[in-house]
Formats: C-alpha cells, structure tokens, sequence
C-alpha cells in the first residue's frame, strides 16, 4: 500500500506550499501520524531552519525531527551532481524517505523550488525522487505571468514528463490563475489527460500572493520604530510619499505600504491619521527612508494613537528601497497563522478533496520495483540479522577492495581463506582501509579445524571411496574449507568463484551441503537491476538443457526467490512462440514446463511458452497474448536452457548498461554463491549482500 504523496512543481514561485498545507490539514483528519519531507532545501542563511518545514512542523505540531525532515541542501545536490554521484545522493534520499515512512501513517513529499539550476534539470529529479519513492504526483503550476495557452501548454508538458517515466499522476493544480479563465483551464488541461485524474484550478488571490511586512523588513534590514505586533500584517500596492499630502492620500488603496522620507512628517501623520479615518482606506505598514531620525513631538504623537500600524526606519534611500520592496516574493511563515489558514481554507474551495482524499487512498502503487529501491531494501534487509560470510579467495584483490568496502556497511560478518601475511601484503600495496579485527583470516592448513573437517568429509563421502588422505588434501583447497564452514555452522554462507570456475565453486556444496528437501536442482537467477525496473533472469550459470520438469522447478525456484527480495513474481517461460502457435522439441519443453509449474503452484502467475519481446513489452504482449496477465509485465523471465540465458543476461548488461546482481543459486540447504571470474567489487559487494539475506531465510 502506498503511502506518500509528492508534490511537484512545474517552476518557481508555483505555490506547492498551500497544497502541502491543504494535504496536512486533510490527511491529519483520518490518521494520527502524517510525515512531511523535502529531499531538498535551499542552503539555509544564518543556520535558519528552513521555511515550509519550520511553518509545517509548528502549525500542525508534528512530532518529527528537524533533521528527519530533509535529505541534501542545495549546495550539497550540486556537489553531488558534479561528482557523478547520482546513486548515493537518490540512495540517500531513499534512506530518509523511508525512516518518515516506517514512523508515519503518511508522507506528504515536497519537491525542489527551481530557486538556483535549470528547470529542465530539476523537474528530471523530481521525476526521479518521485519514481524511485514509488509516490503518486500531484502537479502544481503557476500561472502570474504567462499567457493562457503558454500556460496550458506547460502544464501538459510537466505532466508528460512524469508520465512518459512511468510516474503516475493523480492530479494536477493550475494555481494563481484568472478566475475567468478556470473553465478554459480545466477543460483544455483535461482534453489528453485519463480520466482518472483529477483537474483542479485556484484563482489568484492577491492577499496570499502579497507579501507581510515581516518580510519586507527582512529584505530592506531595516528598524522596527513601532507596530512590531503587526508585522505579518499582508502588504497591498507599493505608494512613495514624494507629492504633497493633499494629493497624495488620493492614491492610497487597501492594505498599500507606504514609502516616504523620514523628514516627510506630512506624510507619515497624514497617513496614519487615514489609516483611522472610515473615509479612507486601511495601510499595512510605512517605511521610513534616508536614515534620518524622527522629532520627538511627532514620536510622541505616534505613541498617543489608538490604532497603530507597523514604522519600518531604514537608511537607504526612497526609491531604492521602493524598487526593492517591489522584488519581494511572498512566502508562508510559520509565525502568520493568518495566511496559513487563509491558504488551507482556499485548498479546500477549489481543490477536489474528496475526490482526492479517494484517490490517496485507494493508490495501490506501481507493481515495478525500481533498482535503487531494489537496492536499498536489500541493505535493509541485510541489517536486520548479521550473517557470517566466509569468502574463500583472500588472494585475489578484488574480493579485500569488497571485504574493505563491506565492513564499512557494517552489515555482516567476513571471514576470509589464504596466508594473513599474503593478505596484510595485498592490503598495504592496494592501499585500502581494512580493519583485521573485525575480518578473521584463516590459513585452512594451519587451522585448527582442519582436522576436524576432513574427518567429517571423510565419514560422509567414503562411499564414494573417499580416504582419510584425500579427504585431507581436498580439505586444504579453500573451496572445501569454505563450503565446511558453511555446513557445519561456523558461517552462514559462501561466496566464491571469482578465481575459481563455477564447478570448483559449487561441487563441495552438491558433495555435502546438499539441496534442500523436495528439491532435485540446484539453479541460479540473476537480478537484472534495469534503468526503471528490476527483473529476475534464469537460470543464467548451472544447467545447460534442463528437462521440462527441471525447468519448472527452475521457474517455482525462481519465483519464491522473488517473493523472498520483496518482488512480486510474474513468470515467463520463454520459448522462440508465443502460445500455440509454434511446434518442435525446444518448444514443447517450454510448454509441459508451464503446465507442470501450474500443476503445482497454482498460486503463482505463470505464462508460457512466449517470446521475451511479448513478454516485457505491454504493447506486444496484448497483441500476441491479449488474455494473459503476464504478457508486456513479466519480472520473472526463464529461459530453454544456459546458451540462451547466459548470453542474454550478458547482452542486456553490457547493451543496456543494467546492474546484473548475482548469479545466486537457489535449491541449496544453505547459501553458496558463485561469482563470475570477470566480476567487479560491486558484483562481489551486492552477492555477499545476496548471501546474507539467503541465509535468513
């Protein structure tokens, strides 16, 4: 079930806070605990918290830390950014989102403000945090300053751009816009958008729009001479009090903020006496220019008045300070509880609450698992019980860069096979950081259960003729040693193969661990870890024609390892047909193999034989398979036999770039993983990762 909602913008100034607003106010009425979060925040100024997670936490009194609250400020994402190092900051992110998420009911997600890069950079990340989150977007567009078709045309393009993602859009928010044109916008926004989601337009209110006094004496640093309780009070039209009195009190409107020199007293009582005056409309506030000091009589005055409204002093000049005054944004703060409530009352007269409250609650989420989250659930998991690995090829530098990189994570427990003194060497010429007391190395020969192991294969392999002295000298090769480890308890599982073959790697483990009950085959999956999805491929490394009964066991293997990583399994028996349309030996293995698979899980979603084009893509699959609810959706894809499924893997990993995580083999009574003898430190860091959350099963 989903549990966010992400807010995105389509540029600046689009007003996402009074939907964060209305969306708090709205959520909080059916479940107790709502998180807010902004992956990122403009670099704070002074060590200020920042605006809208200040005014969100103290309006409605959330019980989240500050710090919780955000992931990157602004400097930090463009350091990241020009480092190449996309992944960490979405893991990053991820990391946090997910803390919110296990603490709340809900979270409401808050994207970027389009304050200092590009537009088109900054809605690809929001696409990005939203996709990755796996969050429903509703779409917030401002529309001050731009002509109606201009606007309308905008609107649909940020739309696109989630949804040709994969993103699915639940509504959109034309905000800031002429009342007149709110029938136009709804009808011409909604001419190419589904059905299903909801159109909604706000019109421009000026008195949200405007900004407070307070924060124009941010901008102008100036002096508060009087009025200091009224400073949120919302500003109107900028008057400069240069003409004489009669005239100028002519041009005063409601809420106006006046701009005069602080000798002009004409000016400064005149309005202040209009300000009471039912002839005349109200002023927000004055501001006092050219840094001279007020009489005191006219202090003295001012002091004696009913009513009285906020006196800023400032040095710099009339006109300056007018032009500056003139550049203020607004914003909502959390001290002006006046413009909060008037900001959830507007989100609840235009937006279609209830329409949206359904919709927010009846978001099941999309089936596909992107990579990063793939990834990041997997470390998780991985923290919940630390597993021992042993690694039994302490003489190849790849697996110490892996086991250095490991004990970072601090995730699981290593234990390296070779000479100490081989490994100490290797790990001063890499010059890597490695922490000998939490990473045992043993030496099998010298070990003191060297003895012990090779009795025990002994005793379990001398019906196959095995003797005392062989069983010694197989013992002293580290893939017995390792794979003893494992089927003794004295570690959890194994990962091997990166100097070895794959027949050294798993030959001990088929000896003496043996497959699990019920199991005749032990195969392997990889998981392809695509640009937007995570997909299950086998069996890519053990057997080279499997039967159809192998290959259904195969398939039920497979797709129980899927449910174990958090993937919910459709299955592809692929074949070069689709359905029953093609004839021959291959296929007709494919085929008794589907039927054996349903035979015997009938709970799982299998279809077969088909052809992988008809299998991941929705628009073939509905045309060659239009009843099937696998066809254009599979995750779990099996292939005939090891010709086909190695070179596939391999093809769409270096074709497509996609992360092949693994092979892991399943059927096993306890976790041994083969790794390729091309692998790279990430292949060995993510198998190791595999392993351990085998080994709690």
């Amino acid at each position: 079930m989903n549990k966010a909602i992400y807010i995105a913008a389509s540029e600046a100034n689009s007003g996402k806070s009074m939907l964060s607003l209305g969306l708090m106010q709205l959520l909080l009425r059916t479940k107790p605990k709502v998180g807010y979060f902004r992956p990122i925040i403009d670099n704070p100024i002074d060590n200020k918290r920042d605006n809208h997670i200040n005014t969100v936490l103290n309006y409605f009194n959330l019980k989240c830390d500050y710090e919780d609250c955000y992931a990157f400020t602004r400097s930090e994402l463009l350091t990241k950014l020009n480092n190449d190092e996309e992944d960490e900051l979405i893991n990053r992110i991820i990391e946090k989102y997910k803390k919110l998420e296990e603490e709340n009911d809900f979270v409401i997600i808050e994207g970027t403000d389009f304050s200092d890069h590009g537009a088109v950079i900054e809605m690809d990340l929001n696409v990005l945090i939203a996709k990755n989150i796996g969050a429903p977007v509703i779409i917030v567009s401002g529309g001050v300053n731009k002509s109606l078709e201009d606007f309308i045309q905008s609107l649909r393009l940020t739309y696109d751009s989630f949804v040709d993602k994969d993103v699915q859009v639940i509504a959109v928010v034309a905000n800031k816009v002429q009342e007149k044109n709110i029938p136009t916008i709804k009808n011409e926004v909604g001419v190419n958008l589904p059905k299903s989601v909801s159109i909604n337009a706000i019109p421009i209110d000026e008195k949200l729009n405007n900004p407070t006094i307070k924060e124009f004496l941010l901008e102008i640093d100036g002096k508060v001479l009087f009025g200091k309780e009224f400073l949120n009070n919302t500003t109107g039209e900028i008057k400069v009090g240069a003409m004489q009195l009669a005239h100028f009190l002519h041009h005063l409107s409601d809420d106006s903020v006046v701009v005069t020199p602080a000798d002009r007293s004409d000016i400064l009582l005149g309005t202040l006496q209009a300000n009471i005056s039912s002839n005349y409309p109200s002023i927000s506030g004055i501001v006092l220019t050219g840094g001279m000091e007020l009489n005191s009589s006219i202090i003295k005055l001012i002091e004696g008045l009913e009513k009285i409204i906020p006196i800023l002093w400032v040095k710099e000049g009339t006109f300056s300070v007018a032009s500056k005054l003139g550049a203020v944004r607004s914003h909502i703060y959390a001290e002006n509880v006046n413009k909060i409530k008037m900001s959830i009352n507007t989100f609840e007269k235009y937006v279609d609450v209830a329409g949206l409250n359904e919709k927010l609650a009846s978001y099941k989420g999309s089936e596909a698992l992107t990579p990063r989250m793939f990834q990041y659930n997997l470390l998780k998991k991985v923290k919940e019980v630390h597993k021992h690995i042993v690694l039994p090829e302490g003489n190849d530098d790849r697996i110490l860069i892996a086991a250095s990189q490991l004990q970072k994570t601090d995730v699981v427990k290593l234990t390296i096979l070779g000479k100490r003194v081989n490994v100490e060497a290797s790990i001063k010429r890499l010059n890597i950081p490695f922490d000998f007391d939490k990473t045992e190395i043993i030496n099998p020969i010298e070990s003191e259960c060297f003895t012990d192991f090779s009795n025990t294969l002994y005793e379990l392999r001398k019906h196959k003729g095995l003797s005392p002295a062989m069983a010694e000298d197989l013992m002293a090769d580290v893939s017995y040693f390792g794979t003893m480890m494992v089927h003794k308890g004295l570690a959890d599982g194994m990962v091997s193969g990166a100097a070895h073959t794959t027949q050294h790697t798993i030959k001990p483990a088929l000896q003496f661990v043996k497959t699990k009950p019920g199991f005749s085959v032990v195969s392997s999956i990889f998981f392809m870890c695509l640009e937007d999805r995570v997909s299950v491929f086998g069996d890519c490394a053990i057997n080279p024609n499997p039967t159809a009964e192998e290959l259904a066991e195969i398939a039920i293997s497979s797709a129980d390892s899927s449910i174990a990583f958090g993937i919910d399994p459709k299955i592809a028996m692929l074949s070069y047909s689709s359905g029953t349309s093609g004839k021959g030996e291959d296929v007709d293995t494919v085929r008794r193999a589907t039927e054996i698979v349903k035979e015997k899980r009938p709970d799982l979603k299998v279809e077969g034989p088909i052809q992988y084009d008809a299998a991941v893509d929705p628009s073939v699959g509905k045309k060659k398979l239009p009843n099937s609810e696998v066809a254009g959706q599979a995750n779990v894809l099996i292939f005939p036999d090891l010709n086909t499924g190695n070179n596939t893997y391999k093809a769409v990993q270096r074709e497509t770039g996609a992360l092949a995580i693994g092979p892991m083999l399943q059927g096993l009574n306890k976790p041994v993983n083969d790794l390729s003898r091309g692998c790279t430190v990430d292949d060995i860091f993510n198998t190791v990762i595999l392993t351990a959350i085998q080994a709690q099963e």
